[in-house]
């Protein structure tokens, strides 16, 4: 299929989008792919199809008209349209509205270079509309590879057959899935974070930095993954009020597990981050302290010699006034005093 087939090509060239997809199942069997538009209606009313149909980017104008011909919520469709929508799940009349972010991160593997302390978690906001013989999605925010969804798709086309529900089990076990892939970025990232907590060789001010990146993307990403909990038991809650195909039950628990396991991991890597977090404050702490001992001592050390100096210096006769021997003391008075005192601080390691 040719993105010249449906006339607008507003592609994302990284990852060669095309702006809208299409395809067509019958018990199962892809038997249409790339079909125009003009079709969709005709196949969503065919009790013997199932369809699926994918706008990037769309124009609201355009959306708007394709709802109308496919009995699409309009409150829906504003949601699909809305700048930052949260992540929900809304049943209408005719048909579930899911609203779910896609997460990468915009990661070279390098993470010597200091790349300042901005986010590079993004999102791609997929919403979907869950009609009774297909999905229709949109897609919104930076690219993501929804070609994954489709080998999803045909890696399990044996559960095409039981309908809509299948098509929204591989959708959201991908989204799922990269969710995943970030958490273990975040992971390995943090644990490289916590080796340079006792490397003195690393500057503070970067671990600061690092730190503070990751719990900015740490809050992005649990906003986006916890609430996947709700959107799965809606999913499944519904397919269980209407007694559909029971044979995909099995798939949802694995993937409510899997949600599961994601915001545990995710709210588990913030406490590290947290501890990571008060541990630089503490061994900063520390080291000012030992900084402050031995300024403290030296200080002493200083203020012996001072004081003595100070007091043979006023204009004053004192003992050997004038004399070498009294010259002579007097630095051997000053000598043993901060002798002395050095050995008695560095006894307490306060130098």
């Amino acid at each position: 299929m040719k993105n010249s087939d449906f006339g607008d090509t507003r592609g994302v060239t990284d990852l060669e989008e095309i702006p809208i997809r299409t395809r067509r199942w019958t018990d199962g069997k892809l038997v249409d792919d790339g079909f125009p538009l003009s079709d969709v209606a005709g196949y969503l009313a065919d009790e013997d199809s199932l369809v699926w149909v994918d706008l990037w980017n769309p124009e609201q104008a355009h959306l708007l008209e394709l709802a109308g011909e496919w009995n699409l919520d309009p409150l829906a469709v504003e949601d699909s349209l809305a700048q930052g929508e949260r992540t929900k799940a809304t049943r209408y009349s005719t048909h579930t509205f899911l609203t779910v972010y896609a997460t990468h991160l915009s990661w070279d593997g390098d993470d010597d270079i200091e790349r300042g302390h901005e986010s590079r978690l993004r999102t791609t906001r997929i919403s979907a509309f869950v009609l009774p013989r297909g999905v229709v999605t949109v897609r919104r925010g930076t690219p993501h590879d929804i070609d994954e969804v489709v080998r999803r798709w045909d890696e399990h086309s044996d559960l095409l057959q039981y309908g809509p529900g299948a098509l929204v089990h591989g959708l959201l076990d991908t989204v799922v899935d990269g969710q995943f892939e970030t958490i273990q970025i975040l992971d390995d990232a943090a644990e490289g974070v916590e080796d340079y907590l006792f490397d003195d060789q690393v500057s503070t001010r970067m671990i600061q930095r690092r730190v503070y990146r990751l719990r900015k993307e740490l809050v992005q990403l649990r906003r986006v993954v916890l609430p996947m909990r709700e959107i799965v038991n809606a999913v499944a809650r519904t397919r269980a009020e209407q007694n559909r195909h029971p044979e995909l039950d099995s798939w949802y628990n694995d993937l409510y597990d899997h949600v599961m396991r994601a915001a545990e991991w995710t709210d588990s890597l913030r406490d590290m981050v947290d501890s990571i977090f008060e541990t630089n404050l503490s061994l900063q702490d520390s080291h000012l302290n030992i900084v402050m001992k031995k300024l403290t001592g030296w200080a002493a050390i200083i203020a012996v010699p001072t004081a003595i100096t100070g007091w043979y210096g006023m204009n004053v006769p004192y003992p050997g006034f004038g004399q070498v021997w009294g010259m002579v003391t007097g630095a051997v008075i000053i000598a043993v005093s901060a002798i002395v005192l050095y050995v008695q601080f560095k006894r307490r390691d306060w130098l």
